[in-house]
C-alpha cells in the first residue's frame, strides 16, 4: 500500500501543477490579454529603408562631373516620438514647428516604426546633440544618405538638372511601388530624363525594437536584409573644358549655345543663360531662395536651348534654298533679281543693298533678303512646310532632356485655323522666306539642321548620353539614337555649303570671324523682336571640308548676328578643334556689312 500511496501522491502533485499552469495560462491569455498584448506589440521590428547612391555622370573623357557625397538626414519615428518635443526638434533643425507637425500628420497610416525624413544634410553639431540626448529624444535619430556634389568649374545646370523631394501629386501619379514620402526624385535635366537608371534599387534593414523603442539588434541575423544597389552611371558626350569655355564666353548675357559632333549627334556643350546654382537644391533648400529663382524675371530655370521658340532670321535661308531646289522651283544656277527692295501688294520690303541677278550661292553669301522674299512666294506654303519638316522643324528632336518644344512650323492648316480658310494673305510667305513671321525654332533644332547640312542630309538625333553603365553588373548599354537620310540631291547640299563657306571666307556677313588655322562655314541671322532689341543668331560648322563640330548660338536681344553670336560660335569651334588650347574670341569683332 505504501507504493500505491506514493503513486497517488505523485499524480496529485502533477495534477496540481497542471491546474496551476492552466490557470496562469488562462490569466495571461484571457484575463490579462489586453494588458500584456499591448506590451507584446511594443516589441516589434523596425524597417529601415536604405536609399542607394545615385549613379554618377561622366564626361566624354572619363571625368566625373556629377558625384555624390555622404550626408546625414534627421528622422523622426512617429510611434516613438513625444509630440511635446516638437519645439525642441524645430529649434534644433531650424524648421518651423508647424512644418514638423504636418510631416507627422502626412505620415499617418504608414508603419508606425518607419522613420520619416525631416531635414537633410544636418551638421555634426546636430548629430552630437541627438546622440547626447538619445534617451530623452525618443524617436529622433538620423540616417546616412548621399547627396549630389559638383566638382566642376562650370555649372551646366540645364544639362544636369536637380533632384527634389517627390510631391504628393508625384506619389499619387507614380505607377510603381518605389517612391515614398521624403524620397528625392529627378526633377529636371538628365536627372529627370534618366531617373530610372540613376536612382538604383532601395535596400532595407530589419531591426528588433524593445518596449522602450530601443534597438535591440538585427532581426534574424540580417538574413532578411536587402542591400541597396547603386544607380547606373551616365557616360555623356560633354566636353568639360569646352563647356566651361562656352559658359565663360556667354558670361551674364541671355541666350543659348549648343555644339554637336555632326558625325554622331553627340552634344559637346550646352549652355543656357542665365543659369543657376544647382547647390541651392541640395539638402534642405531655402524656400525663399528657390522661390526667387522660380519668379525671377529673367527665368534662369528656363532652358533656352530646348524651350525657346524664336524666329531664326537669316539662318533660315539655307532651308529655303534647299526646299526651293528640291521642289524644282529653282536650280543651283537659277538667278533672281535683287534690286534692293521688293514690293508685294501695298508693302515694300527692304534689303541691305542691291545685288543684281544672283544665284542661290551668292544669295546666301550676301544674305540677300529680296532673293528669299521672292523664294518664299515661289515655294508656297505646302512645300515650305513639307521640306522644312524633313529637317525636324515643327517636331521635337528627341534630345534626352525633358520639356523640349516642338517649335512652330506654319502650314496651310495652321493659317486656315488662325486667319480663316482662304482669308490669309500670301504676303505671310514673304516674311517666312527670311525666317521671320509665324515661325518658331529652338537652338537644338537649329544645330540639328546645321549638322544635317554639313553631313549632306544625314540627320542624327542630338543627344547627351552615350551609354549607361551598371556598376553592379558591369553591363554597358549604348543609348539608341535615331538617324535618317534626308532625300535630296548632293548638288543642293553642295550649293548651300558653298554659300555658308563664302559667308565667312568670302565677302559675306561673317567675314569678321575668318580663321587662319581652321576653315569655318556658317550663317548669321538677326531676328526681329517686337518687344525689344533683335535676337542674334549664328549657325556654323568646321572644318569646312571635314566637319567635326556644328554649333548654334542665340543671343537674346543681342542685336546683329555677326556682332554677338558669330564671334562666340567661331571661338567655340576653334577651341574644340585646337584641343581646347586656342582662345580667339574677340568681343569687339565688327564688320562692315550687317545681316
Amino acid at each position: 500500500m505504501r507504493r500505491e500511496a506514493k503513486i497517488y501522491v505523485s499524480i496529485g502533485v502533477m495534477a496540481a501543477a497542471i491546474i496551476v499552469l492552466f490557470a496562469r495560462l488562462v490569466q495571461l491569455q484571457v484575463v490579462q490579454q489586453q494588458e500584456f498584448g499591448k506590451e507584446s506589440e511594443k516589441n516589434s521590428i523596425k524597417k529601415i529603408i536604405e536609399t542607394p547612391a545615385r549613379g554618377l555622370i561622366i564626361d566624354r573623357n572619363g571625368k566625373i562631373i556629377v558625384d555624390n557625397r555622404p550626408s546625414y538626414t534627421l528622422t523622426i519615428t512617429p510611434f516613438q516620438f513625444d509630440k511635446n518635443l516638437i519645439d525642441e526638434v524645430a529649434s534644433l533643425s531650424g524648421i518651423d514647428p508647424e512644418e514638423i507637425r504636418n510631416e507627422l500628420a502626412d505620415a499617418k497610416g504608414t508603419n508606425r516604426f518607419n522613420p520619416i525624413k525631416i531635414k537633410r544634410d544636418i551638421d555634426f553639431k546636430t548629430i552630437s546633440y541627438i546622440e547626447e540626448n538619445r534617451d530623452r529624444l525618443k524617436g529622433v535619430s538620423y540616417q546616412v544618405e548621399s547627396l549630389r556634389f559638383y566638382p566642376n568649374k562650370f555649372k551646366a545646370s540645364h544639362i544636369f538638372g536637380y533632384n527634389a523631394e517627390i510631391s504628393e501629386k508625384g506619389l499619387n501619379e507614380s505607377t510603381e511601388n518605389y517612391y515614398r514620402q521624403g524620397d528625392l526624385v529627378g526633377t529636371t535635366g538628365l536627372e529627370k530624363f534618366y531617373e530610372k537608371s540613376l536612382r538604383g534599387e532601395k535596400g532595407s534593414r530589419l531591426i528588433l525594437v524593445d518596449v522602450n523603442g530601443r534597438e535591440v539588434g538585427a532581426y534574424n541575423d540580417e538574413n532578411n536584409d536587402v542591400k541597396p544597389v547603386n544607380g547606373s552611371d551616365l557616360f555623356t558626350s560633354i566636353d568639360s573644358e569646352l563647356q566651361e569655355y562656352a559658359e565663360k564666353l556667354m558670361g551674364g548675357r541671355r541666350g543659348a549655345v549648343i555644339a554637336v559632333d555632326p558625325r554622331t549627334g553627340e552634344i559637346l556643350c550646352l549652355v543656357s543663360k542665365p543659369d543657376y546654382d544647382l547647390n541651392a537644391f541640395i539638402g534642405s533648400p531655402d524656400a525663399k531662395e528657390i522661390n526667387r529663382m522660380f519668379n525671377h524675371p529673367e527665368k534662369p530655370l528656363f532652358n533656352r536651348v530646348t524651350q525657346t521658340r524664336y524666329p531664326p532670321g537669316s539662318t533660315w535661308k539655307m532651308m529655303m534654298a534647299l526646299a526651293a531646289m528640291a521642289s524644282g522651283k529653282i536650280t543651283p544656277t537659277t538667278t533672281i533679281s535683287c534690286p534692293g527692295s521688293f514690293t508685294f501688294g501695298n508693302r515694300t520690303f527692304e534689303d541691305h543693298g542691291g545685288y543684281g541677278s544672283i544665284p542661290v550661292v551668292r544669295a546666301i553669301e550676301v544674305s540677300s533678303n529680296v532673293f528669299f522674299y521672292k523664294l518664299g512666294l515661289m515655294l508656297g506654303i505646302q512645300d515650305y512646310h513639307d521640306y522644312s519638316a524633313m529637317f525636324g522643324f515643327g517636331s521635337r528632336t528627341g534630345i534626352d532632356l525633358p520639356n523640349e518644344t516642338k517649335g512652330l512650323l506654319p502650314s496651310q492648316e495652321y493659317f486656315d485655323k488662325v486667319y480663316g480658310v482662304n482669308k490669309w494673305s500670301q504676303g505671310l510667305l514673304v516674311s517666312l522666306g527670311i525666317g521671320q513671321g509665324e515661325l518658331g525654332v529652338s537652338p537644338v533644332q537649329m544645330v540639328g539642321y546645321t549638322a544635317a547640312i554639313c553631313m549632306n542630309g544625314m540627320y542624327i538625333q542630338p543627344h547627351l548620353v552615350r551609354k549607361i553603365y551598371n556598376s553592379s553588373t558591369g553591363i554597358e548599354t549604348p543609348v539608341e539614337v535615331k538617324k535618317r537620310q534626308i532625300d535630296m540631291s548632293q548638288k543642293y547640299f553642295d550649293a548651300v555649303k558653298k554659300g555658308m563657306y563664302l559667308v565667312v571666307n568670302g565677302s559675306g556677313t561673317a567675314k569678321n570671324i575668318r580663321n587662319s588655322d581652321y576653315v569655318l562655314a556658317g550663317k548669321t541671322g538677326t531676328a526681329q523682336n517686337p518687344n525689344g532689341n533683335n535676337h542674334s543668331w549664328f549657325v556654323g560648322y568646321a572644318p569646312y571640308d571635314d566637319p567635326k563640330i556644328a554649333v548654334c548660338v542665340l543671343g537674346e536681344n543681342a542685336g546683329w548676328g555677326n556682332m554677338f553670336a558669330a564671334p562666340i560660335a567661331a571661338a567655340i569651334m576653334v577651341r574644340y578643334l585646337s584641343g581646347n588650347s586656342a582662345d580667339v574670341f574677340n568681343e569687339n569683332a565688327k564688320m562692315e556689312v550687317n545681316d
